[in-house]
């Protein structure tokens, strides 16, 4: 006899209680953050605050160093995640399809610049100039930021190399063609969303990147660096939160995007059984 008893799979009530209460506790930060960047006092921290004004966010466009420090964290965060872009892209597509010796290791050491504390990278990299006779500035910062970048593009387009049905590959060569125009016609077009998004996010974790910045900036100020240096010498605290906000959205709507290119991927997982 069959049951009629349905099974409910509904979160319990109090389970749903403790993520919104982690989700509070996280978000509780951002949303202060939000909030005092409206603020009409340049310095007070009182709460509520007395007013609320836009006049900071058109602020920010008479400050020459903010401007500058947006533009170099744009700057370098564009011409890290295309270097990441091209090289990790072929670093995976080199490593995918050959087994040879040494295969796994050679995995794990593209891995190793996010792997490592970002303390670890920086001072790496900073003996690594030294030594090239390099002095810190924009070309390192970028140096430094393609570094680990590259490991997140590299692990997105293998993710999907891995998910790629090989029977496609082995019918496109079977049917004559190349290996030019089976990457161009088969892979090239099952892994540019993997390419993309990984770009994608290779940018935002480089214009928020700070650790390794400090390392390789030298006088240069990114807006990270810019940020910290507020922290010390307080100057219109509100511009400070504007300028915060500022880098949750450049971060956030690139995550978001990765996120929306690399939905319903998961089809071609295990296709080529």
């Amino acid at each position: 006899m069959r049951s009629e008893r349905t099974h409910d799979n509904r979160a319990p009530a109090w389970l749903k209680v403790v993520v919104f209460a982690v989700l509070a506790f996280m978000q509780f930060p951002i949303l202060m953050i939000a909030i005092y960047s409206f603020n009409i006092e340049d310095s007070a921290y009182t709460f509520p605050p007395p007013g609320y004004t836009l006049k900071w966010f058109g602020r920010i466009l008479d400050r020459p160093d903010v401007m500058e420090s947006i533009f170099l964290s744009l700057l370098t965060a564009t011409l890290a995640s295309v270097l990441a872009i091209g090289l990790g892209s072929l670093a995976a597509l080199a490593v995918h399809r050959p087994r040879f010796r040494g295969h796994d290791a050679l995995n794990i050491m593209f891995n190793l610049p996010i792997a490592l504390p970002g303390i670890i990278t920086g001072i790496a990299l900073l003996s690594s100039l030294r030594l090239l006779k390099l002095e810190p500035g924009v070309l390192t910062i970028i140096i430094g930021h393609t570094t680990f970048c590259v490991v997140i593009v590299y692990n997105n387009v293998i993710a999907r190399l891995r998910r790629l049905p090989a029977s496609l590959v082995e019918a496109s060569m079977d049917l004559g063609a190349d290996g030019f125009t089976t990457f161009r016609r088969i892979t090239l077009p099952g892994i540019s969303t993997a390419v993309l998004a990984g770009g994608i996010l290779a940018f935002a974790l480089s214009f928020d990147e700070i650790i390794v910045t400090t390392f390789t900036a030298g006088a240069q100020r990114t807006l990270p660096l810019w940020l910290l240096n507020q922290l010390s010498k307080p100057r219109e605290m509100p511009i400070t939160n504007v300028v915060a906000l500022i880098v949750i959205a450049v971060t956030t709507l690139p995550i978001i995007g990765a996120y929306r290119l690399t939905m319903g991927t998961h089809s071609t997982e295990g296709a080529s059984k």
